[in-house]
C-alpha cells in the first residue's frame, strides 16, 4: 500500500544560493507557516540548527519532521573513502533525525550555483567518466545503506552533470539499485524531458520525491538567450504545482502503479517579493491533496494512503 507524506521546501521562503531572496526572513516565519499550509515536513536549509538535539525540538514546536536535506557532493574529485568523511556530519544528522533517504547532488564543476554562467557551459562526463562516477556513487550508496539504513536519493539538477533525461537513465543504467533517485519534476521538464514520461523509465529506483511546475515560457527564454540558472529562477521559471504545465495528476498516478511510499516534497523557489510564500505554500497544499483524492488516497494524521490500482 502507497504511503505518502507531504513536506514543503524553505526555498518558497528563503533561497540558499541567493540570500537576497528572502534572507531577512525567520526560521520561524518559515516553519510557522508551513504548518499553517498544512505540511507535515520540511527539508533542510542553510537558517536550520545542524543539531538534532536542537532541530528536533523546533520543528516538533511546529508539528514537523524532517523530510530529508540536501548533501552537497564532491565524487568528480573525492573518492568514496574521502567522500565519506565529508559528508559524515550531514549524514549524522539526517540519521539522529529518522531521515530515510539523503538527497544527494554533484556539485562538482556546477554552473547551477553562478548567476553570471549561462547553462550552456555545463560540464558534462563522457562515457568511461560517468561509468567510473557511478562506480563511486555506487560504493557511497551501499556503505550509506549499510552503517545508517538509509538510501541514497541521487537529485537531478540544470546545470550539473546530470541534468537531461539521457544523463539520469545512463546514470542509473552504470550504478547498483543501492542508488536512489531523488525525482524532481521541475528539473525534469527544464532539462528538456517530459516528468511524466522519465518517471515511468526510471520509477523503480525512485526513493525521493521533489514537486515542482515550471512556466515554459520562462525556461524558454532562458534557453533561447543562453542565460544562467538563477537568472532563471528570479524570473519564474518555477511554481508550485498546478499553478504551471506539468501534468500533476499523471506523475502522482504513475507513482501510485509503482507504489511509491515516502515524501512528496514540495520545491519550488520563488521571489518571495513576488511571491507570496504562504499564498503559495497554500496552494500547492490544496492542489496536491486534490489529486491524491481523486487518485483515491485518504489522509489520516498526516499520512495520505490508497490501496494499489
Amino acid at each position: 500500500m502507497s504511503a505518502l507524506q507531504l513536506a514543503i521546501s524553505p526555498l518558497t521562503w528563503t533561497n540558499d544560493d541567493m540570500s537576497a531572496l528572502g534572507g531577512e526572513i525567520p526560521l520561524e516565519t518559515c516553519l510557522s507557516e508551513m504548518a499553517q499550509a498544512g505540511f507535515s515536513g520540511t527539508e533542510l536549509g542553510t537558517k536550520y540548527p545542524r543539531s538534532a538535539a536542537t532541530l528536533l525540538p523546533l520543528l516538533a514546536a511546529h508539528g514537523l519532521q524532517l523530510a530529508s536535506g540536501w548533501c552537497s557532493g564532491h565524487l568528480v574529485h573525492n573518492q568514496p573513502e574521502a567522500e565519506w568523511q565529508a559528508i559524515a556530519p550531514h549524514v549524522a544528522l539526517l540519521q539522529a533525525t529518522g531521515v530515510r533517504a539523503m538527497v544527494y547532488g554533484e556539485v562538482s564543476n556546477t554552473v547551477h550555483g553562478n548567476i553570471q554562467t549561462p547553462l550552456s557551459s555545463r560540464v558534462q562526463l563522457d562515457g568511461a567518466a560517468l561509468k567510473a562516477y557511478g562506480a563511486r556513487l555506487s560504493a557511497l550508496a551501499e556503505r550509506l545503506q549499510a552503517e545508517t539504513g538509509m538510501r541514497l536519493a541521487f537529485h537531478h539538477h540544470v546545470g550539473t552533470i546530470i541534468e537531461s533525461s539521457e544523463d539520469i537513465l545512463r546514470l542509473l543504467d552504470c550504478t547498483s539499485d543501492s542508488v536512489g533517485l531523488t525525482f524532481d519534476t521541475g528539473h525534469a521538464r527544464f532539462g528538456g524531458s517530459d516528468p511524466l514520461a522519465l518517471l515511468k523509465a526510471c520509477a523503480g529506483r525512485v526513493a525521493h520525491v521533489h514537486v515542482k511546475d515550471v512556466r515554459p515560457t520562462v525556461i524558454a527564454a532562458t534557453r533561447e538567450r543562453n542565460d544562467s540558472f538563477l537568472n532563471a529562477v528570479l524570473e519564474g521559471a518555477f511554481t508550485v504545482p498546478g499553478d504551471g504545465a506539468i501534468d500533476f495528476a499523471g506523475v502522482l498516478a504513475a507513482l501510485q502503479v509503482a507504489d511509491y511510499s515516502g515524501w512528496l516534497v514540495v520545491e519550488a523557489e520563488q521571489d518571495p517579493a513576488k511571491a507570496h510564500p504562504l499564498t503559495y505554500a497554500r496552494l500547492a497544499h490544496h492542489n496536491i491533496s486534490s489529486y491524491l483524492q481523486a487518485l483515491g488516497y485518504t489522509e489520516a494524521g498526516g499520512v495520505w494512503q490508497a490501496q494499489r490500482p
